[in-house]
């Protein structure tokens, strides 16, 4: 294997990075998640008595970002200077983008990766009254910018 995992030291002991020697770039990631449920949880979003499961969602996924690295055991935690959550309902559920920027020494993917997780898992919560049998689908990765790997994308 040409590359090898770097949160795993020598003897084969998790470990955080030791990233002081890197150089700070800019640094961006995307991701996604999508909740699927059927169409009459999708017609009640607009009733819900919690509020609404869309803008909670949003919140919780910024919020969810800041905190990655007390959630991620190996996470840097990270002076983030942009985090933007969007939920979207379509015609089968709702779609969660996230976006996550920073100017550091690693990369943001974790971040962008948890705040799609965390909103979705917060409509899932605000809509699981409704029906049991709503599933999160699809949290991936769709791009990331900067560091020495380079630009990536799905």
């Amino acid at each position: 294997m040409k590359n090898k995992l770097s949160h795993y030291d020598e003897a084969g002991q998790a470990r955080m990075v030791d990233v002081s020697a890197k150089e700070a770039t800019k640094r961006t990631a995307r991701a996604r998640a999508f909740v699927r449920m059927k169409g009459s949880v999708l017609k009640a979003l607009p009733e819900n008595k919690k509020g609404n499961p869309l803008e909670v969602a949003r919140i919780a996924g910024v919020m969810a970002a800041k905190r990655t690295h007390e959630l991620i055991p190996m996470c840097h935690p990270l002076a983030l200077t942009h985090v933007g959550v969007e939920a979207t309902v379509k015609r089968d559920g709702v779609l969660i983008e996230t976006s996550v920027a920073t100017t550091g020494v690693t990369g943001v993917e974790m971040e962008a990766l948890t705040a799609a997780a965390v909103a979705a898992l917060t409509v899932y919560d605000m809509t699981k009254a409704l029906d049991k049998g709503i599933r999160i689908e699809q949290v991936e990765l769709v791009e990331k910018t900067g560091g020495k790997s380079g630009h990536y994308r799905r």
